[in-house]
């Protein structure tokens, strides 16, 4: 029975470690992806990542960006002074503070990205049809859960 719970520790170990590294060479393709696609809209790869963010968060205000994105106040604001001047984001009066502003995407330039990850996306599409709507879930899980520990081991550092 020894032999038995050790060969499937082994095992588990094995496939656990697959599946970092598995993580870690999508996570290195995805940020080559996006560094090919934030060239081809003259963005700079911050100034990529923060509009990312602010797809996934926004309207948030300028400090909540900068913290999302890891980056000095200062730096996020020639970020969005960037974002702004190429029609990529607009600033707004907060409607919970009159006062603060948050910054917003234009929505109408989404276009021009989405055709650039359409291959990709198609790709994807083809993969997932593969799984079953509860193994997408559990992937979807998964990920979501590696997310959190990528945001805890950044805070930490």
């Amino acid at each position: 029975m020894d032999s038995v719970a050790s060969s499937d520790a082994r095992d588990r170990r094995r496939l656990t470690n697959g599946l970092k590294q598995a993580l870690r060479e999508a996570a290195l393709r995805i940020a080559q992806l996006n560094h090919q696609v934030s060239g081809k809209l003259g963005l700079r790869d911050v100034d990529y990542d923060c509009l990312n963010l602010l797809n996934l968060h926004g309207p948030i205000s300028p400090g909540a960006l900068a913290k999302l994105a890891g980056v000095h106040p200062a730096t996020m604001t020639g970020v969005l002074d960037r974002l702004e001047k190429a029609g990529w984001v607009g600033r707004d009066r907060d409607p919970a503070d009159r006062r603060a502003t948050v910054i917003v995407v234009h929505r109408e330039r989404g276009g021009e990205v989405r055709a650039l990850y359409a291959g990709a996306n198609a790709e994807m599409d083809d993969i997932c049809a593969g799984y079953t709507p509860e193994q997408l879930a559990t992937i979807i899980d998964f990920l979501q859960r590696a997310a959190e520990v990528g945001v805890r081991a950044t805070r930490d550092l």
